[in-house]
């Protein structure tokens, strides 16, 4: 009989194998991430496209812009306690969000139990692909309330704000050249897309993409909320090991965590967490590498680099400050 070997790879010939595979795949994979990246990007940028037609179509029916929240006095304090409808109910119609619209009871607050049904409710126009991780009932969206740091009250810059009611008239810098809407972190203490609070607004005064977190002492990381907005949320964020808080006016390149921006409440003796100042609303920032969208009150879209000129971010943020701009 005849000697026949039988063919087959050797034990070497298929480690290359698996080598080159593996070369290939640690190479493919950072373009597919990439592309995911890009297609979240995009669906985020159309969730915006929705909500500033909206707010647009609001001012076509009503003469005015959606009231950024609605509360007797201001200034307003990011806390469930009062009224605090804020423009996203205003603009329910609009998203085709009219039956969520007609449920929520207009004589009592947000945090009514009477609204307690509506406020846990997902919206998906309101969430951010890249950060559709936090649980429903909140927003990966805000409007602007200013152009500096400065509470939520009737005196604030930017269109929409404390019981506003801007006309396309009174944004004399041109809708084309004044952010109305941009992106945000959603964060342990949100208090979800009903509410008139920096859960919704937010200023061009704190730079882009600026956040301290303050955890003992140790690294900054992000907490996200895993309850929807209410009582259990509320416990959350009371009993959270870790504490991210907005820093408004902080210089991001010299705050450390542990530390205090300068117009926070004192934290206690101890060295526990410092204490969130309820007065302060905090900047736009995403998920997204290097910057956020945006849109304008013309309805166009911008994708703004964290490394914009700190000047021009808070002009943008002012709705008739008279100023020249040119490119953006």
């Amino acid at each position: 009989m005849n000697d026949r070997r039988r063919a087959a790879f050797t034990l070497v010939e298929l480690l290359v194998v698996i080598a080159i595979i593996g070369i290939l795949v640690a190479l493919l994979l950072p373009a597919v991430q990439s592309a995911r990246e890009a297609a979240r990007r995009m669906q985020c940028a159309n969730n915006l496209t929705q909500l500033i037609i909206a707010v647009n179509n609001y001012q076509d029916a009503h003469g005015v812009y959606p009231p950024g929240t609605i509360e007797k006095t201001g200034p307003i304090r990011s806390e469930a306690v009062g009224y605090h409808h804020s423009w996203v109910i205003q603009i329910l119609p609009f998203i085709e969000q009219k039956n969520v619209y007609l449920h929520i009871d207009r004589n009592a607050g947000v945090y009514d139990t009477k609204n307690a049904a509506v406020r846990n409710l997902g919206i998906g126009t309101l969430m951010c692909p890249s950060s559709a991780s936090f649980a429903a009932g909140y927003s990966a969206y805000a409007a602007v309330h200013n152009d500096q740091e400065a509470p939520i009250d009737q005196s604030n810059k930017g269109v929409l704000f404390l019981n506003s009611r801007v006309s396309y008239e009174d944004v004399s810098d041109g809708t084309s050249q004044t952010l109305f809407l941009g992106e945000k972190h959603t964060l342990v203490g949100d208090l979800g897309w009903m509410s008139g609070t920096r859960a919704t607004l937010r200023n061009t005064g704190t730079p882009l993409n600026t956040l301290i977190a303050y955890r003992k002492g140790q690294k900054l990381q992000i907490v996200r909320p895993t309850s929807p907005p209410g009582k259990a949320a509320d416990e959350e964020a009371k009993n959270a090991e870790e504490v991210l808080e907005l820093a408004p006016q902080a210089d991001s390149k010299t705050a450390e965590p542990g530390k205090e921006p300068a117009d926070a409440q004192p934290g206690t003796s101890s060295g526990e967490f410092p204490k969130p100042n309820p007065l302060a609303v905090g900047g736009f920032s995403s998920e997204h590498q290097g910057g956020a969208n945006f849109a304008l009150g013309d309805g166009s879209l911008r994708y703004l680099s964290d490394s914009i000129d700190v000047t021009v971010y808070q002009r943008l943020g002012n709705r008739a400050d008279g100023e020249l701009l040119g490119q953006f």
